[in-house]
């Protein structure tokens, strides 16, 4: 990810040249906040998500403990294919500092990557919950209903959902694969033809 010199700051004149300006991210990293936006599922999750609970061939997540207890979460084929390409280093899908040994423990947290994305994309009041609050404005931008967004996020209250959706009853898989899919477009890994638009959302501030 290239980042910038700023010429006011002391030094920059010995900054590496423009090809040469990455912010590194690790792959793991990298996965996890893309597993978040596909997914709509919370941060903790993500980063406690073992491979013993994804099912790839059957496209689901089991999460033994997440926010609301048991969950299991539909694996959308965006999602499903970063975890495809993930290399396997230890118990948990994004690897810590001590993955695959005694004792290994789930990452803590992405809180440098998501400065330096962040950044990147001149984004400096987003956090990175607020990725689920975008997994769920997409699939009420795409006229999804307040049930299926509520379940694809594992909400108990249906009031929790309201704020993003109108009633329907598409199948829970064609809700996550749509939500995922619009995202897909928005980050350009792929393609609706030249009139696809992307849509400004206004991030609600509690979390969920």
């Amino acid at each position: 990810m290239p980042w910038h010199a700023d010429p006011r700051k002391p030094g920059a004149k010995h900054a590496p040249k423009e090809d040469k300006r990455f912010t590194k991210i690790s792959p793991h990293a990298a996965a996890a906040i893309r597993l978040l936006l596909f997914t709509g599922c919370r941060l903790g999750e993500i980063l406690r998500l073992r491979w013993a609970d994804a099912d790839l061939e059957r496209g689901l997540l089991f999460l033994p403990d997440s926010k609301t207890g048991r969950k299991t979460v539909v694996l959308n084929a965006p999602a499903a294919a970063i975890l495809a390409e993930l290399p396997r280093l230890g118990a948990y899908v994004i690897a810590g500092d001590d993955a695959g040994k005694e004792g290994e423990k789930p990452r803590a947290d992405l809180k440098r990557p998501w400065i330096a994305v962040r950044k990147r994309a001149k984004l400096e009041d987003v956090r990175i919950h607020d990725l689920r609050h975008t997994h769920a404005s997409f699939g009420a931008a795409g006229g999804l209903g307040l049930p299926i967004i509520g379940k694809l996020l594992g909400h108990k209250q249906a009031a929790t959902t309201a704020r993003y959706a109108h009633l329907d009853n598409d199948p829970l898989r064609r809700a996550s694969e749509s939500i995922a899919g619009r995202i897909a477009e928005a980050m350009g890994e792929g393609s609706r033809g030249q009139d696809a638009q992307v849509v400004q959302l206004r991030t609600p501030r509690g979390r969920t």
